[in-house]
């Protein structure tokens, strides 16, 4: 089976912080300098009226279409964590096994980014989460996104340790560079805890 020549994991230290818009962004800088990319979402589960789902934003980015970037049947139209909502809506057990197993790559893809749900321990499956999911993948390369205000340096601490053994980027999402709070968190990730940080796309897609 195919598998991209660099997969990179892409989590976060909760819901909201930016995961979808970060990949997108960075999928698409990518694809504009002639990169081969592909993005997969193995499961998903958002408001029932939203007008783009996670799947949308990022098969727009790579020139997919939604139904290859998540299988139609992983589509859960309920905010709530995908095992939670498929047991809400009558579907059947998600089982990260079958998630993985679901995942199926074109030939010749360069960067192969594939997506988590909520925070790296929100629960993916009724059997695991994103780390599982890592441990599963075996990705190149774990981007944490975060928000860059207050709490983050507790929330990227939790998140970032929960994966073993893997290379770590900490991207700060909605980052003020005139924020002392923003500048002052981004220092002490990198000089206290070592982290690799980006506080841009740019410097995102440099360190690919």
């Amino acid at each position: 089976m195919p598998r991209p020549e660099h997969l990179v994991l892409v989590s976060g230290t909760g819901t909201d912080v930016g995961k979808t818009w970060v990949g997108a962004q960075v999928l698409r800088r990518l694809r504009d300098r002639g990169v081969s990319v592909a993005a997969r979402k193995p499961v998903q589960s958002f408001k029932a009226a939203d007008c783009a789902t996670d799947a949308d934003v990022l098969a727009e980015a790579t020139g997919e279409r939604p139904e290859e970037v998540c299988p139609p049947h992983r589509w859960l139209p309920l905010p709530m964590a995908p095992p939670m909502a498929a047991a809400a809506l009558g579907r059947p057990p998600v089982l990260l096994a079958e998630l993985v197993g679901e995942l199926r790559w074109p030939e010749g893809v360069d960067v192969g980014l594939v997506e988590g749900v909520g925070g790296a321990r929100s629960p993916l499956a009724d059997d695991g989460d994103t780390v599982d999911l890592a441990e599963r993948l075996g990705p190149d390369l774990v981007v944490v996104v975060a928000d860059p205000g207050l709490g983050t340096i507790n929330a990227v601490r939790l998140a970032s340790g929960a994966f073993a053994g893997v290379r770590i980027a900490v991207v700060l999402s909605r980052y003020d560079e005139t924020c002392d709070l923003h500048c002052r968190n981004a220092e002490w990730l990198r000089s206290v805890d070592g982290l690799t940080v980006a506080t841009t796309v740019e410097e995102l897609v440099a360190l690919l």
